[in-house]
């Protein structure tokens, strides 16, 4: 699979070559090199945010390093023709470099493939939109001088800290963090902030090692491939967006959990995936589904059956309880899971059809589950609610694989 960066003829940097998107790594750089640090600035509809910035930038690196560094910004084809914003400011930044990419989005690749295009003993990268202080730069610089291999700049270390962020906000910042120790605590533990995007490295502890990272924390990706030995933290205050929209989303937060199952496996699911074929990131979007379903499962399995409310039989409860959230799981993995299938297989009536196939290849399942269930709690005396989750987990492997294979076939796609 290969991505194509258009040609944006910039000076001695013209961006005309396929780089295969697999396994992108950086090449050691030639002992005749000058470029001491090359700062990556990924983007997409910051024009607003980018004069400013590269202004600011500008001025901090002319003085740490006169004209022997470079400022690359790799724009995602900005509707908001950021890229352009780019190539008129070129005149006034005679270190400023623009590509443009077309065919491939997102941050972490973004900021690969600018590290692949630079000339850089020191290899950086800071966001777009001023919520990462550039002043905070001189401080990273200095580690890096000081002998640190990875500089990073931290919100959780003395001088660092939030501007203004909601409950809601650093309880997932925190979690997806608590998460990140579990899954992988020797890479993870080795910071404060594995979720900082605002970091830079020494280009011989990356060179010639694969990046294959997915979705946005691309600090992770260094920590688990790269040949890391010291690491620094600088503290800092993540500021508030001044122009433009946040592009945080949920499917960040999937992609971050992807991604540490990816570093963990060290490969094995690749290989196992490769041997039998097992779609293992569908497999995980439509687990990450089932344990939404697993919430509304147990909601009405509780409404139901417990005594203090309806007082139904644990049967009958159950019946109920996964047939609501068979309709929520449905609903979810057609929007989502399976989005590419049921984007062929447009139209309400196609759609019934594929949730007729879900729920009779769920309501196996339920007869399974229920087995399952009552097999738990009748003869082995386990918890009803602890036997409902293991059977749920049981029965998700069914589904899946049976869905994958019937469900969401795209056997016609015209009206």
């Amino acid at each position: 699979m290969t991505s194509k960066l258009t040609a944006v003829p910039v000076g001695s940097f013209l961006v005309n070559e396929f780089i295969s998107a697999e396994e992108p790594s950086l090449e050691p750089l030639s002992s005749e090199n000058e470029i001491k640090f090359s700062l990556i600035v990924p983007t997409y509809n910051e024009s607003k945010n980018l004069a400013k910035l590269v202004d600011i930038l500008t001025r901090l690196l002319n003085d740490y390093y006169g004209d022997r560094y470079e400022l690359i910004i790799v724009d995602d084809d900005s509707p908001d023709l950021t890229w352009q914003v780019g190539l008129d400011l070129m005149p006034s930044y005679p270190n400023l470099k623009i590509m443009r990419r077309q065919g491939e989005k997102g941050l972490s690749t973004a900021v690969i493939r600018g590290w692949q295009a630079s000339q850089g003993e020191i290899l950086g990268v800071i966001d777009g939109d001023l919520q990462h202080p550039p002043e905070t730069l001189i401080k990273m610089l200095d580690a890096i001088a000081a002998g640190a291999d990875l500089t990073v700049a931290s919100r959780h270390v003395e001088g660092g800290g939030v501007s203004d962020w909601g409950f809601i906000r650093r309880v997932l910042s925190r979690g997806a963090q608590m998460l990140g120790l579990l899954i992988l605590p020797n890479v993870i533990g080795r910071v404060s902030d594995p979720m900082s995007g605002y970091f830079m490295v020494r280009r011989s502890a990356i060179a010639n090692h694969a990046m294959n990272p997915l979705g946005y924390k691309i600090l992770i990706e260094v920590l688990g491939r790269g040949d890391i030995g010291t690491v620094a933290e600088v503290g800092y205050v993540f500021q508030e967006r001044q122009e433009g929209e946040s592009k945080v989303t949920w499917r960040q937060y999937v992609d971050y959990i992807l991604h540490l199952l990816r570093l963990r496996s060290r490969g094995r699911i690749g290989r196992i995936r490769e041997k039998f074929q097992v779609p293992v990131q569908r497999f995980l979007k439509f687990g990450l589904v089932g344990f939404s379903g697993v919430f509304v499962d147990m909601a009405i399995l509780y409404l139901l059956s417990d005594a203090s409310s309806l007082g139904m039989g644990l049967t009958t409860s159950k019946i109920i309880a996964s047939e609501v959230a068979v309709l929520n799981n449905f609903l979810w993995n057609d929007l989502w899971t399976f989005r590419d299938f049921s984007s062929k297989q447009s139209g309400w009536r196609k759609r019934v059809k594929r949730f007729v196939k879900f729920n009779l290849i769920c309501l196996l399942g339920i007869g399974l589950n229920l087995i399952i269930l009552n097999i738990l709690y009748n003869y082995f005396g386990v918890n009803k609610y602890l036997a409902n989750l293991i059977a749920i987990a049981i029965v998700t492997i069914w589904n899946f694989w049976f869905n994958l294979k019937l469900s969401w076939r795209v056997t016609q796609t015209k009206e």
